[in-house]
């Protein structure tokens, strides 16, 4: 399941992503209002993404967040590794947080761990190729077919 700490970086990600390259750095106050999250849970959020490298920040009167990559160079599953670990669903099937399971005997005969990652495989697919370029695009074209009904 997605946490809400995920889906709050993506969506300040998104409206970063929204003001690439057009206007200056966006204030969390701002971010906070337009995509209705916690200011101070944000805060926290954007902190995390800047320690990362993906986010920038500038103090002062036109200060705030931006991003310091391309929306196209940043992927979902490289933002929810960040914000919350692992994607795969048990962690012996973790590409980068790797554990054994204390329950199982044999990971080789796991007919869990054999379903685990086949769904990890398939969410990686569609993670690590959607960048959050990707996500404004898809909410325009959505606009546009929403406009039309």
């Amino acid at each position: 399941m997605l946490t809400k700490k995920s889906k709050y970086a993506i969506k300040a990600l998104v409206a970063l992503a929204r003001h690439y390259e057009t206007e200056g750095p966006l204030r969390i106050a701002e971010i906070a209002e337009s995509e209705n999250i916690p200011a101070k849970f944000l805060e926290t959020i954007l902190l995390e993404l800047r320690k990362h490298g993906i986010l920038g920040s500038k103090k002062g009167v036109n200060g705030g967040y931006y991003l310091i990559k391309d929306p196209n160079e940043v992927m979902l599953s490289n933002v929810m590794r960040i914000t919350d670990g692992p994607i795969a669903l048990i962690p012996c099937v973790s590409l980068n947080f790797y554990e054994k399971c204390e329950e199982c005997a044999d990971e080789v005969t796991c007919g869990l761990r054999e379903i685990a990652l086949k769904v990890r495989d398939a969410s990686l697919e569609i993670l690590a190729n959607t960048s959050i370029g990707d996500m404004v695009k898809r909410e325009k074209q959505l606009a546009v077919k929403a406009k039309k009904k």
